[in-house]
């Protein structure tokens, strides 16, 4: 006997803008040893239309081996051509046919070439510094990982995980797991309504549940480092 359930499931989206493996693996490693929690085991779906809009041909096997080789489980491939669609689907990864115009959105490890800062900025650099809103109740057992800010309407369950390169913002009860500037920027702040979490962090600082304890509940906050500790300081 068996059930199937609709839900909202939340998953990495990585977007490839260059077909170097070598590139592509020095940069997953990079993103995973940042973010190690968020990234064990974690399923992703791996995104190829920029590169084909490049004309960047790319062997999907070799790509899905790096992707593996580094602790993450592709489930889906996005972008592909009709021969790219066909490889992944002979090691048993689907195609996945959403795309991007939904409410809610995952983020992305983003992958792609270095430029000098005496360069324009690269694509790349232009998302990290958008934020992405969240409009649903995030619930127990969803992670979310964003490139920017992030900014949620509605409550945070306990259980959720939600995670930032840039600030959150949650208007709303935040209980689960909040970790804010996880590529090490530690100008990153948390912003919230009523703190309750689990666990909150700023680039790889943190503080548990048992440490907020004596933190006023029900009252509009923000977090952020200073001198490696975290500050809890009530907005008025």
């Amino acid at each position: 006997m068996l059930e199937i359930k609709s839900s909202t499931f939340f998953v990495p989206v990585m977007v490839l803008y260059s077909n170097d493996l070598v590139l592509i693996e020095q940069k997953l490693q990079q993103k995973v040893s940042r973010a190690p929690e968020f990234f064990s085991n974690s399923p992703i779906v791996f995104d190829l239309q920029e590169l084909n809009n490049k004309h960047q041909e790319i062997d999907v096997i070799k790509l899905v081996e790096v992707i593996r080789k580094n602790g993450l489980f592709p489930i889906g491939v996005r972008g592909g051509n009709e021969c790219q669609v066909v490889q992944a689907n002979s090691i048993y990864i689907p195609e996945d046919t959403t795309r991007g115009n939904q409410s809610i959105t995952t983020e992305t490890p983003k992958i792609s070439t270095s430029v000098p800062e005496s360069q324009p900025k690269t694509k790349e650099e232009i998302v990290n510094n958008t934020a992405t809103l969240i409009t649903q109740p995030v619930r127990s057992g969803q992670r979310i990982y964003v490139s920017g800010d992030l900014i949620i309407l509605t409550q945070v369950s306990a259980g959720a995980e939600i995670m930032a390169e840039g600030n959150i913002h949650v208007y709303n009860t935040l209980r689960g797991r909040a970790l804010a500037g996880v590529q090490g920027n530690t100008d990153a702040r948390i912003f919230c309504f009523d703190l309750q979490a689990e666990l909150i962090s700023i680039a790889g600082d943190y503080k548990t549940s048992e440490d907020l304890k004596e933190v006023a509940r029900k009252k509009p906050v923000q977090i952020y480092l200073q001198n490696h500790a975290l500050i809890v300081k009530e907005l008025i």
